[in-house]
């Protein structure tokens, strides 16, 4: 059973650090925030939970709810994070929009907008 345990946690060691070896390639290659995010939270994300499940295999029944805290954390953050950054990008122009699908963002904002949103920001009395 030793083994068995040995063989499982290893297969998903190394397939968890395969997956955050390519997110890492895939933030250095990609060519636009949308496409680096897309990589650090997918490829990352599953990454770090195979890591976790394979070190689960590895460490006593006691310290286990520690490990599975870290990777529940991990699918809390994530999308959440990549969330604000992607906004972010979106509003200050760092995404290339013509290779947008879909902008669903672009109307919303249009309707959001107040009048005092255009040209220089009020002056203060």
């Amino acid at each position: 059973m030793d083994l068995l345990g040995d063989l499982i946690s290893g297969v998903l060691l190394l397939t968890g650090a395969l997956f955050c070896l390519v997110a890492g390639i895939g933030l250095v290659r990609f060519p636009d925030t949308v496409s680096r995010l897309h990589a650090a939270s997918k490829a990352q994300t599953l990454g770090l939970l195979l890591v976790v499940l394979g070190a689960v295999f590895q460490t006593p029944l006691g310290k286990t709810p520690a490990l599975l805290l870290v990777g529940a954390f991990s699918l809390l953050t994530a999308p959440v994070t990549g969330h604000i950054v992607a906004r972010i990008a979106y509003r200050t122009d760092a995404v290339e929009r013509r290779r947008i699908v879909l902008d669903e963002l672009a109307a919303r904002l249009i309707s959001e907008r107040r009048p005092d949103d255009e040209g220089d920001p009020p002056s203060r009395p």
